[in-house]
C-alpha cells in the first residue's frame, strides 16, 4: 500500500488539506446536477449517477495515475449506456461496466497506456462532436416537454419522434427550461466562482413548483423518490452467454474511458506541469468500473471539465477527489428527497451545455477548413458517430486515419540518383546524358522502407539499373526503418543485381537498420565487406572493381578519378596493340 502512494502525498500538510477540502467541495456542487442528468440521460434512474459519482470519484482519485483526476459519470457515455440500456436493460448494464473495470485494468497492466496516443486527433475529435450532437438532440423531448417520447438507438428514429409528437409541447415545461438555460448562461458573468447549472436547477424549481405546480413532470413523477439511503451492495448475475452477449459494448465502454481518462489526464498536465502515470490510470479507472457496477453505478471515467474545475480551484492532491467524492455522498444522505422536485425541464439545458462545450467546434471547424485528409477523417467519423454508431466510427476512423497515413509516408520515400559535384558533395542536379557513369550508378535513398513504400523502392531502383551497371551503390544513411515487406523488396533488389554479375555497396546504414539486416540476414547475403560508412569510401572501393577497358574513351568524367583512368585504360591498350604488332 504505501508504494501506492509513493509521492502523491509526500510533504503534505494542513495547508494543502485545507486547498484541497475547498476544491474538493466546489467540484462535489458541480458533480450533483451532472451525475443525475447523466444517469437520466443514459436511461437509468438519477441515483444511480450519484452513487457513480461518490465510489468511482473516490477509488480514481486514489488508484488513478493522475493527482488531479475527477472520476465520475461523463457525457460521452450517454450514448452507449443508453444504447445498452435498451437493447439489454439495466442488469446487463451492470455486467458490461464491470467487463469493462477488467478490461481497462487489463490494458493498464499490459502497459497498453501509451497506446491511445496513437489516436489521430481528427478521430477523437469526430466522435466528440458526434456524441455531442447526440445528446443535444436527445434533450429536445425533455425542453419541449413532448409526451409518449420512444427512446430508441438510431439517431434518425429519435428525431422522427420528436417531429411526430411535436404537437404535444408543454410550453410550461418549455419556460421552465428557458429559465433554468438562461440562469446557466449568465452566472458565470456574474458569479463566476458559483456552478451555473446548480443555480439553474435552484431557481428554475423554485419557479415550476410556485408557479406551474403539476404542470412540470419532475425526477419524482417519472423516477419516483430518491432515496437517502446508502446504496445497495448486489453481484450481477455472471453468465458466459450474457459475458459473450455484453464483450463488444464492454470494450467500447472500456476503449472511450480510456481515450477520456487519458485526455483528461493530459489535460491536467498542462494545466499543473505535472506528469501521470498513463498505465496506473487504467488500472484506477478499470477498479473503479468493477466496484462501481456492485453498488449499482453505470460506467465512470475522468471528466475534463471537473478536473479543470479541481485544478482551477486549488487542489492539490488527490484528496481534493476523495472529499468531492464524500461530499456528494452526505448530500445523496442528507438531501436525496428534495431532489425529486427537480423539473426534468430543468435537467435539459445542463445537457445541452455540456453537449455544446465538449463538440470542440472550433477545432472542428479549423480541421475542416485544411481541406486534407484529416478533415476526410473528422467528417466521416462525425457522420459515422451520428447515423451508425460509436463502435463503427471509431473502427472506421482509425482504419481510414491508417490508408492516408500510409499514403503520407509512402510519398515520403525519395530515391534520386547522384553524383559527386566538384566540391565532392553528392547532388542528384550533376547527373546528366552527358555527365553519367557507366559502370557505377549511386542512389541516395530518402525514407522508410515499409509496406507502403516497398515496392515502389524496388521497382523504381530494377528500372534504373536496367543499363547494366558493374557497382551498386545505395546510399541508406537516411532510411529510418524497414519492415518485413520492404526487406522482401529489397532482397529482390540484391538476388536480381548479383545475377547479372554486379557488385551492391551499402553506405551510412543506421545501427538499428543495420541491426534488422543481420537479424533478417540480408546483412550476410549482401556481404559485411559490402558495407561502408561513408559513401565516399564504397566509391573508392568501386572504382578499383572496375572493368579499367570500358573507361577507354569514355568521356562521362563522372568522377575525379576518371581523367586518370581512362588516360591509364588508353596507355594500357596502346601497349597491348604494341605488343601483337611486335609478335608478328
Amino acid at each position: 500500500m504505501r508504494k501506492l502512494f509513493t509521492g502523491r502525498f509526500q510533504g503534505y500538510s494542513l495547508q494543502h488539506f485545507q486547498k484541497d477540502l475547498l476544491s474538493g467541495l466546489i467540484v462535489g456542487v458541480v458533480a450533483i446536477p451532472l451525475a443525475m442528468s447523466f444517469a437520466i440521460a443514459s436511461g437509468v434512474k438519477p441515483e444511480y449517477g450519484i452513487y457513480t459519482t461518490c465510489i468511482a470519484g473516490i477509488i480514481i482519485s486514489l488508484f488513478g495515475g493522475s493527482k488531479y483526476q475527477i472520476g465520475g459519470p461523463t457525457g460521452a457515455f450517454v450514448p452507449i449506456l443508453l444504447g445498452i440500456v435498451i437493447t439489454y436493460g439495466y442488469e446487463d448494464l451492470l455486467l458490461a461496466g464491470l467487463l469493462a473495470g477488467i478490461i481497462l485494468c487489463l490494458m493498464g497492466i499490459f502497459k497498453l497506456g501509451s497506446l491511445i496516443k496513437f489516436i489521430p486527433r481528427p478521430v477523437t475529435i469526430g466522435f466528440t462532436s458526434g456524441i455531442a450532437v447526440i445528446i443535444f438532440t436527445g434533450q429536445i423531448a425533455s425542453f419541449l416537454g413532448l409526451t409518449n417520447i420512444e427512446k430508441h438507438e438510431e439517431f434518425i428514429a429519435n428525431i422522427t419522434e420528436i417531429i411526430t409528437h411535436i404537437d404535444s409541447t408543454n410550453f410550461y415545461n418549455v419556460i421552465t427550461a428557458l429559465v433554468c438555460f438562461f440562469v446557466i448562461l449568465i452566472t458565470p458573468k456574474i458569479l463566476p466562482k458559483v456552478p451555473g447549472s446548480l443555480v439553474g436547477i435552484i431557481i428554475s424549481t423554485f419557479i415550476a413548483t410556485v408557479f406551474f405546480s403539476n404542470q412540470v413532470p419532475t425526477i419524482g413523477t417519472a423516477y419516483g423518490t430518491i432515496p437517502n439511503t446508502l446504496p445497495q451492495f448486489h453481484i450481477p448475475e455472471i453468465t458466459l452467454e450474457r459475458i459473450e452477449q455484453l464483450i463488444g459494448p464492454a470494450f467500447v465502454i472500456a476503449m472511450l474511458g480510456g481515450i477520456e481518462s487519458l485526455l483528461s489526464a493530459v489535460v491536467a498536465d498542462g494545466m499543473t506541469n505535472s506528469k501521470h502515470n498513463s498505465n496506473k490510470e487504467l488500472i484506477g479507472q478499470g477498479l473503479a468500473n468493477i466496484v462501481t457496477p456492485l453498488f449499482g453505478g453505470i460506467p465512470a471515467t475522468g471528466a475534463i471539465a471537473r478536473t479543470a474545475t479541481n485544478i482551477k480551484s486549488g487542489a492539490t492532491s488527490p484528496m481534493s477527489g476523495v472529499i468531492h467524492g464524500i461530499f456528494v455522498l452526505l448530500t445523496l444522505l442528507l438531501l436525496a428527497p428534495y431532489a425529486s422536485h427537480i423539473p426534468l425541464a430543468s435537467m435539459a439545458p445542463i445537457l445541452m451545455v455540456v453537449a455544446w462545450n465538449m463538440s470542440e467546434q472550433k477545432h472542428f471547424i479549423h480541421i475542416l477548413k485544411l481541406k486534407t485528409g484529416d478533415s476526410l477523417v473528422l467528417l466521416v467519423t462525425f457522420l459515422l458517430t451520428v447515423f451508425t454508431s460509436l463502435t463503427t466510427a471509431v473502427e472506421i476512423g482509425l482504419i481510414l486515419a491508417i490508408i492516408l497515413f500510409t499514403k503520407r509516408m509512402s510519398n515520403m520515400l525519395v530515391i534520386s540518383k547522384v553524383l559527386p559535384d566538384h566540391n565532392e558533395k553528392l547532388l542528384p542536379n550533376v547527373v546528366n546524358k552527358a555527365h553519367d557513369c557507366p559502370q557505377i550508378n549511386i542512389y541516395t535513398i530518402e525514407g522508410p522502407l515499409f509496406f507502403g513504400a516497398a515496392q515502389t523502392f524496388e521497382q523504381t531502383i530494377l528500372a534504373k539499373i536496367n543499363s547494366k551497371p558493374k557497382v551498386l551503390i545505395l546510399r541508406m544513411g537516411k532510411v529510418p526503418f524497414i519492415d518485413t515487406t520492404g526487406e522482401a523488396y529489397f532482397r529482390n533488389i540484391v538476388h536480381h543485381f548479383k545475377k547479372q554479375g554486379g557488385t551492391l555497396l551499402i553506405s551510412g546504414v543506421q545501427p538499428d537498420l543495420q541491426s534488422i539486416l543481420e537479424k533478417d540476414g540480408l546483412y550476410a547475403e549482401i556481404g559485411e565487406k559490402n558495407f561502408f560508412d561513408h559513401t565516399g569510401e564504397a566509391i573508392n572501393y568501386a572504382l578499383n572493381d572496375l572493368d579499367t577497358k570500358k573507361c577507354i574513351g569514355c568521356r562521362h568524367f563522372a568522377f575525379r578519378e576518371c581523367t586518370q583512368l581512362s588516360q591509364q585504360s588508353q596507355e594500357i591498350t596502346n601497349k597491348e596493340k604494341a605488343l601483337l604488332l611486335s609478335d608478328r
